[in-house]
């Protein structure tokens, strides 16, 4: 076995583990291997070794590396959306984790009404409140909220976060909770089905499962570190 499949061997291992310690099933998440900056051929030895589902975060990267893979290949697209690469970038990804504000949900909402499709995404939430992340803010989320159910063609299908910097991976855990409740509330107060959450990377993905992830993204413990 090459270190590529020993490592997805690992990380699968310990989403079971960690799912189990929640009550749930390693069948209740999804892992994604963030892909971005890898070259083709390791994204086609993960594949080749039972991954699925890759993580891109740069739409030209991405629409490069995409047509020499096998199509069976499924997409994700973890990073900030640029306005003028949405319409690029709809037809290569099978859900958009990081739609972080009201004006992209609706440009996106625009572009997907001018292409005939219905793009599935996760609403970003600056849980820590960072002034040097996007993402829509926890306490004002409610209230967009209203404006982001008027969009026909975007199918908000949960949310993703991104914890602030720790050395310790526990500390992540209360950002975690915070998505999860928030998800919570949403559902209850808008009576929506809101059944995805991605969060949790590398360094504290199984404290994400714990606290009810769906989608962990997880690049460094697979691929170790990325092409400069």
């Amino acid at each position: 076995m090459n270190s590529l499949a020993a490592n997805l061997d690992q990380v699968r291992s310990q989403i079971a583990a960690a799912a189990a310690r929640s009550g749930r099933s390693a069948d209740d998440v999804q892992l994604i291997a963030v892909s971005k900056k890898q070259d083709g051929e390791k994204v086609r030895a993960a594949f080749d070794a039972g991954q699925p589902i890759f993580g891109e975060s740069r739409v030209q990267e991405a629409r490069a590396k995409i047509p020499l893979l096998p199509a069976a290949v499924r997409w994700h697209f973890i990073g900030h959306l640029q306005k003028n690469k949405i319409r690029h970038a709809l037809p290569l990804f099978e859900l958009f984790h990081s739609i972080d504000s009201l004006e992209l949900a609706r440009d996106v909402e625009r572009i997907a009404a001018e292409e005939g499709v219905r793009p599935r995404v996760l609403l970003e939430v600056n849980v820590a409140g960072e002034g040097s992340k996007i993402g829509f803010a926890p306490e004002t989320l409610r209230s967009e909220m209203e404006n982001l159910l008027e969009l026909n063609r975007v199918q908000i299908e949960g949310l993703m976060a991104i914890p602030a910097l720790a050395s310790e991976p526990q500390a992540s855990r209360s950002y975690f909770v915070l998505l999860r409740e928030l998800r919570d509330e949403l559902e209850s107060e808008f009576r929506l089905n809101l059944p995805q959450l991605s969060m949790g990377m590398s360094n504290d993905y199984e404290i994400a499962i714990e606290e009810g992830a769906t989608f962990v993204r997880v690049g460094t413990a697979i691929f170790g570190g990325r092409e400069k």
